[in-house]
């Protein structure tokens, strides 16, 4: 028998490992924090509608930023960019268990620190995505996406456990073990060693030229263009969804680790889903995805009313997480193999910009709703919402006559052109 040589192994490109093992340790933080920060602002003003505010500026820096920073990624240090973001990112949170010692802490304070944290979160996560394909070969990057998924999936459902337990405990415990995850994560991208720049320099064109770049270019894909849309829609109701079913369970006397408890759960589900979506991503047609997901979750949405339990309600969320790691593993894969690498960051920044620039208008609308109709109200506007979702999706012509995307080493005939979805 002849001797074939060793398929590479993920595992064995250290770089990889170091960045993700880091970004391991950041994630958790992030997520623990990110369990805490609405019940903190309950507990300091007892008022929706602030943790909606709150909420709101840790994700309006995905409306405002993503555009221009994805330029700003392609033209400038990488590795730098990804050091910057994790430290500032570590300064900004580390204010909130100093000032909750002090018994100084405001709701402006906390808007400020969510705005630098999704501030950091956007061009970290621009850099990371445009510097993969030079850190793993172009055969691992669907499993280097993949493993990115898991990571985000599995911090999420350890996260939410781990920040209603320390909030339970001390309320500053949870900022402070993100503080130190920061401080973790920035050491670990000390030892990245490869050149994580494009060969090719990025056109020097004005900035405001370079941020339509990624816009032109979604633009010409009919499919790539509903889908990026649909998305929107989608992210809208689940970053609502969350503060909703945290006050929902609040009124039904649910404690913070009951809470925690019921958010991991709920990405426990995203986590598995994650872990199959690794094996399963390349067998899936767009329009399967598409349609199937939005009825699925149109379907699940009105089951949160039927139980009060953070257990049950934590069990539904699990449901609707499961199913949406296959289409970002899909349209990342994408993303990250046809786009050319120097246009990389203004592709992703634009997908971005567009799927989740409507995310603090989510986090308003869930305070709003909380405050005039009652979760109930909201969680029915939300289910209405998706129902108007999947409809569009099954109406959608372009969503109807989608071929099959083409995965590398698994030629469909028929397949569409490369193109890049987004998530």
């Amino acid at each position: 028998m002849t001797p074939t040589a060793a398929e590479p192994s993920l595992w064995r490109n250290r770089d990889f490992v170091t960045l993700w093992g880091g970004q391991v340790v950041s994630t958790l933080g992030a997520q623990t924090s990110a369990t805490a920060m609405p019940l903190l602002v309950l507990s300091v003003t007892g008022s929706p509608a602030d943790a909606g505010l709150v909420a709101a500026a840790g994700t309006l820096p995905f409306l405002i930023a993503y555009l221009p920073a994805g330029p700003l990624v392609d033209r400038y240090n990488r590795h730098r960019i990804l050091l910057t973001s994790e430290i500032l990112a570590g300064l900004a949170l580390a204010t909130v268990p100093i000032t909750l010692w002090l018994d100084l802490l405001t709701v402006a304070q906390l808007i400020v620190v969510a705005f630098v944290q999704g501030l950091c979160y956007v061009f970290f996560s621009l850099a990371e995505t445009a510097a993969l394909p030079r850190i793993v070969p172009a055969v691992l990057l669907p499993a280097a996406v993949a493993q990115n998924e898991a990571r985000r999936r599995g911090a999420t459902l350890a996260g939410g456990p781990l920040g209603g337990l320390l909030f339970g405990i001390d309320r500053a415990l949870p900022f402070l073990a993100n503080t130190i995850s920061y401080a973790v994560a920035f050491a670990a991208l000390l030892f990245l060693r490869k050149d994580l720049q494009s060969k090719t320099t990025a056109p020097a064109e004005p900035l405001w030229q370079a941020t339509l770049t990624g816009l032109r270019w979604i633009w010409r894909h009919p499919l790539i263009r509903t889908a990026v849309l649909l998305i929107a829609a989608t992210n809208l109701v689940f970053q609502a969804l969350v503060l909703i079913l945290v006050v929902l369970a609040q009124h039904h006397g649910a404690t913070s680790g009951a809470i925690g408890m019921m958010l991991g759960i709920y990405a426990g589900g995203g986590f598995v889903g994650a872990l199959v979506a690794g094996r399963t991503y390349r067998y899936f047609a767009p329009k399967t995805v598409i349609i199937g997901v939005n009825w699925i979750w149109a379907a699940l949405l009105p089951l949160f009313l039927l139980t009060t339990e953070p257990l049950q309600i934590g069990m539904i969320g699990g449901a609707a997480s499961f199913i949406g790691p296959v289409w970002n593993v899909v349209i990342l894969s994408y993303s990250a193999l046809l786009v050319p690498n120097e246009i990389l960051g203004r592709v992703t920044s634009a997908a971005m910009t567009l799927a989740w620039g409507v995310m603090p208008i989510g986090s308003l609308s869930a305070g709003l709703l909380l405050t005039t109709v009652g979760p109930t109200g909201a969680i029915l506007a939300l289910t209405a919402v998706m129902v108007v979702t999947a409809v569009g999706a099954t109406i959608s012509p372009a969503v109807r006559r989608a071929p099959p995307l083409t995965v590398p080493g698994k030629q469909h005939e028929g397949a569409l052109s490369p193109s890049p979805p987004q998530s």
